[in-house]
């Protein structure tokens, strides 16, 4: 057997073995929908895999969005919770794929975004404080959700 191969493989597959693994699913789709509107009987998709109107007593309670955005590297799968009005009912992180960072999951952090409508600044550093470590991340997730608004926040009564 070569030498190069008699140390290579061993080291490779102990590496393999050994790196941690750093996605964290927070919440499924259905949990963050049944988190976001407890009282909804009933989310009617809008927009496939994308967009649910929440419904209890049959009145539209607001609605659920799904969103992607990259971290610094990796995917960051965040939703949206709406008013009927268009303004941010409340925004949750579902998945994390990043190795730091994840302090944007943080209640106090993602609380910031609530009443934000379309026509806020949603900016970093502005009305939303950034977080030291997490920059990309809290700053990508930010224009996520002013994206979100944009696209959202009057089009969807």
């Amino acid at each position: 057997m070569m030498t190069w191969v008699r140390y290579t493989l061993p080291a490779a597959a102990i590496t393999s073995i050994a790196s941690p693994s750093y996605a964290m699913q927070y919440l499924s789709i259905d949990e963050a929908q049944k988190q976001a509107f407890p009282s909804a009987t009933h989310f009617t998709e809008v927009q496939a895999g994308r967009v649910w109107k929440a419904e209890a007593g049959g009145r539209i309670a607001g609605f659920f969005i799904f969103d992607r955005v990259v971290g610094k590297h990796l995917y960051i799968d965040y939703a949206v919770a709406l008013t009927p009005g268009g303004a941010v009912h409340s925004v949750e992180i579902l998945q994390y794929r990043e190795s730091y960072g994840g302090e944007i999951r943080s209640p106090s952090w993602l609380a910031q975004f609530v009443g934000k409508t379309s026509g806020s600044a949603l900016k970093i550093n502005g009305d939303i404080r950034n977080i030291a470590g997490a920059t990309l991340s809290s700053t990508h997730v930010t224009e996520g959700v002013k994206r979100v608004l944009a696209a959202y926040g009057n089009r969807l009564r």
